[in-house]
């Protein structure tokens, strides 16, 4: 079997994507300057957070996924962040492409929510590989791709904050149900709100300074850890 190589040697933000997108570029290696015709591989990336440390900021804003510090030897886990088909053309011994991962800015998912708390320095990634490899001088032969292929790779927030602010300058995100959407079209159109802004300016005004209980700590950290949990799978 061909004995193969991968590395993640850089990351950009696509500025012309139609949606947040990153762009990591690969280098694969081919054992004996291999002829390699195709490789048909699967891609999926995981977050570490395992790898590097937090500032006081930054520990609080992963309470939600991780929990209170003290319990991060246990709840620190690997959360899922994308998984892409990549098609490498033919090349001998190495070559370098692009792996292109389309993202969101959905704060519900885990991987969002974790990159978007990020303040400075690098976000911690495995690239873990498999697949079809289609190699041979005369004529060709197929052969697994082995699973246990990885890279790691340490992306620089800046370059996710890039990318966010191409799409979403100064903004972020919320998602809620279609019964709540609909009540919140009603409520804008009624009172003739020029924006998403000027809507939930003026329910906040409306609200007043009214106090809410706060959520009960036990509950809340049960429900997102099982949102940590779901993600990472």
């Amino acid at each position: 079997m061909t004995d193969f190589t991968f590395n993640c040697i850089g990351v950009r933000a696509d500025p012309y994507a139609a949606g947040p997108t990153l762009v990591f570029r690969l280098r694969i290696t081919a054992s004996e300057e291999t002829r390699v015709h195709a490789l048909a591989l699967r891609c999926q990336i995981r977050i570490e957070p395992a790898r590097r440390g937090y500032g006081t900021t930054e520990t609080e804003g992963l309470t939600d996924l991780f929990g209170e510090r003290s319990r991060w030897g246990s709840t620190l886990q690997p959360v899922q962040f994308a998984q892409v088909p990549v098609m490498v053309p033919a090349f001998t011994g190495a070559t370098e492409t692009d792996v292109v991962v389309p993202c969101t800015y959905d704060l519900e998912i885990a991987a969002t929510r974790y990159l978007n708390t990020l303040t400075d320095g690098e976000a911690p990634l495995i690239m873990l590989f498999s697949g079809t490899a289609f190699t041979g001088t005369g004529g060709f032969r197929v052969e697994p791709v082995p699973w246990d292929l990885e890279a790691p790779f340490r992306m620089p927030v800046a370059v996710w904050q890039e990318m966010i602010d191409q799409h979403f300058p100064g903004c972020s995100w919320i998602r809620v149900p279609r019964d709540t959407m609909k009540s919140l079209l009603e409520f804008r159109s009624r009172h003739a709100l020029p924006s998403w802004e000027a809507t939930v300016r003026a329910l906040l005004d409306t609200a007043g300074t009214t106090a809410l209980q706060p959520p009960d700590r036990g509950f809340a950290d049960a429900g997102l850890a099982g949102l940590a949990e779901r993600t990472a799978q």
